[in-house]
């Protein structure tokens, strides 16, 4: 009995702690949720934040900076966490960049992103975040640009073949004409170059020449070469007017420009239709036969002008051109045509030249930056590759003739060039290839970048050309 009893005093004991245990907790539950809904419900507003880059071109020597201004706008101290990811120009990752920074309430902080170690020279692509919210979008820099290297890939004949093409040239009978445009002072110049090949009829190319002003004494001259043509040639061009101290010719070489417009497309008041010969895409014409591929005749055909105002017996250009003083320019494939005119006349060699966001650099990087874009040139090569099964060794050996990073090995007079670190036709890497490569002392080179330019030009191109030449005159 007693045993009983001792038993349910016992258990009595435990339901009664348990019980008297049990409420008190229940009451603390629904104090720690109500503590916990008034938490929940405070939400922190995301960080505000601008950014700039420490160099307004963004070009930078060792280590990119960005000045990231952060503000906390919450009642609270709050934690941001910062990531900046670089990938090359090739679209590969390079470098992370990650820390965490605290904020007092209502409280803002400057803070210089940059690297541990510098990078190499070249082109890159930056994006932040501040959390999942984005301070950065692929913004583009360069690194050191004038160190990159974009080796020369000459074949054993380089020099041979492009010598070779020149004497064809000089065989050939120029047999200019002029006739007048609408405009006093300005005709379309036709002359004669290379035909496609290493045999056939010579090549008729056209450009509008420009006279200088009439004062019985010699003036520079200016050859302008044309960017890429839209194929097969269908929109309209302006004829240029008016006279000054230089002479100017706007050339067009084969198939493009005034060689492939209907009078209705041109803005000279000249009647004659002129057609496109090619049936294809320029840069495709005669792939893989070095002798006669579209830019071996080009190259030519921008040679030929150079040596149109040296040569030409017609009283409009005889005795009033300073041979001297001739000068080069062009944007894209003018800039290519640029390079190439300067490094292969011979006989009349050019006094400087002015290349903005120029083609056809450093085709093996070319390639690979720009394969999903360059203005559907990667994709043209890379069909003709396939057409005439070749590797990619292969294809890189035909185009070293053409590339102006090798062409410019070739060049040693003033340079002034451009570069749009946005374009995505011809890429920032492509365009410091033949400038980077050029025997032009340093001193007598100027490169500018503009980080929010496309593939164009600046607006001052123009006048800023005019002054280079002026400066660069014997």
């Amino acid at each position: 009995m007693k045993k009983t009893s001792h038993f349910l005093f016992a258990a009595i004991t435990v339901l009664a702690i348990v019980f008297s245990c049990g409420k008190p907790e229940n009451n603390n539950k629904e104090e720690n949720q109500e503590q916990n809904q008034g938490q929940e419900e405070i939400e922190l507003e995301p960080f505000q934040y601008s950014c700039t880059l420490a160099s307004e071109n963004h070009i930078f020597e060792g280590k990119p900076v960005f000045n990231l201004h952060l503000v906390n706008p919450n009642a609270v101290a709050a934690t941001a966490e910062i990531k900046l990811t670089i990938n090359t120009d090739k679209n590969k990752k390079y470098v992370t960049v990650e820390l965490e920074q605290e904020l007092a309430a209502k409280s803002s902080a400057d803070i210089a992103l940059t690297t541990a170690d510098n990078l190499a020279p070249g082109f890159y692509r930056a994006t932040g975040k501040v959390g999942k919210k984005t301070f950065l979008s692929s913004v583009p820099f360069g690194v050191d640009p004038f160190q990159i290297v974009s080796a020369p890939d000459k074949q054993d004949d380089f020099d041979a073949f492009w010598d070779a093409a020149y004497d064809q040239l000089k065989g050939v009978d120029m047999n200019v004409s002029f006739v007048p445009t609408k405009y006093s002072g300005t005709y379309m110049v036709v002359m004669q170059s290379i035909p496609d090949g290493l045999e056939g009829d010579p090549m008729v190319i056209r450009g509008y020449y420009v006279e200088p002003v009439a004062d019985g004494k010699k003036h520079p001259a200016i050859v302008h070469y044309y960017g890429y043509d839209d194929f097969p040639g269908t929109g309209k061009l302006y004829c240029p007017s008016g006279q000054s101290d230089f002479a100017h010719l706007y050339l067009s070489t084969r198939g493009q420009r005034l060689n492939a417009r209907v009078a209705t497309l041109r803005d000279d008041g000249i009647e004659e239709d002129y057609v496109n010969p090619y049936d294809k895409q320029w840069f495709t014409v005669n792939f893989g036969d070095k002798d006669s591929y579209y830019y071996r005749g080009a190259y030519m055909d921008c040679v030929q002008g150079i040596r149109f105002l040296a040569l030409c017996e017609d009283e409009k250009v005889k005795g009033r051109i300073d041979t001297d003083n001739i000068f080069v320019e062009g944007m894209s494939q003018g800039g290519a045509f640029s390079y190439a005119a300067t490094a292969l006349s011979k006989e009349y060699p050019v006094r400087a030249l002015a290349a903005a966001v120029a083609f056809m650099g450093d085709f093996p990087d070319y390639f690979v930056i720009a394969a999903n874009d360059g203005g559907g040139f990667p994709y043209m090569a890379q069909t003709c590759k396939k057409e005439l099964s070749w590797d990619d060794a292969k294809m890189y050996a035909f185009l070293s003739y053409f590339d102006t990073k090798n062409l410019a090995t070739r060049v040693n007079c003033p340079i002034m060039a451009c570069i749009g670190l946005m374009d995505r036709i011809c890429p920032a890497h492509t365009n410091i290839a033949p400038y980077n490569n050029a025997l032009t002392p340093a001193a007598d080179k100027q490169m500018t970048f503009y980080p929010n330019m496309d593939h164009a030009v600046p607006n001052n191109w123009d006048s800023s050309t005019r002054q280079f030449f002026k400066n660069n005159m014997k």
